[in-house]
């Protein structure tokens, strides 16, 4: 009888981001939020900056949620190495985003405050974004 082959480890490859947000295209914790208009990948690097950026700020008032997270390593060979022998180290961790998708929230501040620390925040990522508001905020 044959038995499935044990599989070590799948090779991720870099693919495409194809589509919208399906889950995580509305905000669910804050006031605010920045909303990606395109895809993109986002390293840990960035997200640290702009969220530095957002809290420095804010003055560390108020309460700030990061929806992303990089689970996606990306491997790579030193330079002028020559091909074959095998992948390359580990270099980096991204996160894939997609149009829509909710990458920071805000509460606890007033809405200028609010949207130029987001606005900073934005700043540091490297695909467009736009401010928004929670449906149900009332000014």
């Amino acid at each position: 009888m044959l038995q499935p082959r044990k599989v070590k480890h799948r090779k991720v490859q870099k693919g495409r981001i194809k589509g919208v947000a399906g889950r995580g295209h509305e905000i669910a914790f804050g006031t605010f939020g920045i909303k990606s208009l395109a895809a993109g990948r986002i390293t840990s690097r960035q997200i640290e900056a702009a969220r530095i950026a957002m809290t420095r700020y804010m003055k560390r008032e108020g309460q700030v949620w990061i929806r992303i997270f990089p689970d996606v390593p990306i491997t790579s060979k030193p330079a002028e190495v020559r091909m074959g022998k095998g992948k390359g180290a580990l270099d980096h961790w991204v996160a894939k985003i997609k149009p829509g998708t909710i990458m920071f929230e805000i509460d606890g501040v007033s809405p200028e405050v609010a949207h130029e620390a987001l606005r900073l925040a934005s700043q540091k990522l490297p695909v467009k974004t736009k401010t928004v508001t929670r449906r149900d905020y009332v000014a």
